[in-house]
């Protein structure tokens, strides 16, 4: 399960950004063709952020549609799979959008 590392890196990253101050929330964009699955992204945050300034931080997944422009007729279409071909049968297709792993943002908690 790369998830488990794609986390522990997610975490590292926001925590050094972050500093000393505790973050509340971090947004993630996760494509659908990127091969990650987002539940097992959610289902590892919690155990790896203990310890961290994400502590207790809730962790929001968006998830981006996979979308391809064909090279033959120019249909833009959606593409679940990596292996989804134009409605009019071609598969040379330029990818637009489905690939993203991006941290997105964080929201850092209230100092008192």
């Amino acid at each position: 399960m790369h998830e488990l590392g794609i986390t522990r890196n997610i975490v590292a990253i926001v925590a050094e950004a972050a500093g000393r101050r505790p973050v509340e929330r971090v947004t993630v964009e996760v494509g659908q063709l990127a091969g990650v699955m987002a539940e097992a992204l959610s289902f590892c945050f919690e155990t790896v952020a203990q310890g961290t300034v994400l502590e207790g931080a809730v962790l929001d997944i968006v998830e981006i549609e996979g979308r391809a422009r064909c090279q033959d007729c120019g249909a833009e279409f959606a593409m679940p799979t990596l292996y989804t071909g134009c409605p009019c049968g071609s598969h040379r297709l330029d990818r637009l959008a489905g690939e993203e792993l991006k941290i997105k943002t964080m929201e850092l908690k209230e100092m008192v």
